[in-house]
């Protein structure tokens, strides 16, 4: 950015140029971390993905740690909340969009393997319990990211940046112009 552009957080929302979305939707169902919802915002602005659906026990602004974490991207991130997961997916699948899950299970592919559709929402669950067979039923697919340490998953933040990037890699939507 040279120094004659005007920094994002200098500009009112309402004067900021809208960007074209890239056609992800993100589904957190009870997540327990306003910190990691924050950073999720954050990846999710970068990434210029469509929305994002904040379910159950996930925490939603105004909240002051999400609001820590995000940094202002809470501003610019298209959101919604739902008192339970079902009404996302419910609303999601009445536009069409395929549904996938992140979730080490078994049957899960790999989220390089998988062909990612266009558009597509990803659902990503609770950072100890995962998500709810009840969830998962009601999924497309469901891919994992690979682990080949001792421990079987990482943050949900950071899994969620891992598939983000992938899915805009398989579209060719990471080409610098």
């Amino acid at each position: 950015m040279s120094e004659l552009e005007p920094h994002y957080a200098n500009i009112p929302p309402e004067h900021v140029k809208q960007l074209a979305r890239n056609p992800v939707h993100i589904v957190l169902d009870n997540l327990r971390s306003a910190f990691n919802v924050g950073s999720i915002f954050r990846t999710s602005d970068a990434g210029a993905a469509a929305h994002i659906h904040l379910c159950g026990l996930t925490a939603y602004p105004p909240h002051v740690k999400l609001e820590k974490t995000a940094l202002g991207a809470l501003d610019y991130v298209p959101w919604t909340y739902h008192d339970h997961v079902s009404q996302a997916l419910d609303q999601l699948r009445a536009e069409h969009i395929p549904i996938v899950a992140v979730e080490v299970a078994e049957g899960a592919v790999s989220h390089v393997a998988y062909s990612w559709p266009l558009p597509v929402a990803i659902v990503f669950g609770n950072e100890v319990t995962g998500i709810q067979p009840e969830t998962l039923a009601q999924c497309g697919a469901v891919v994992q990211i690979p682990m080949h340490g001792y421990k079987n998953t990482i943050n949900v933040a950071t899994a969620f940046g891992v598939v983000l990037y992938e899915i805009l890699r398989q579209w060719g939507a990471l080409n610098e112009e």
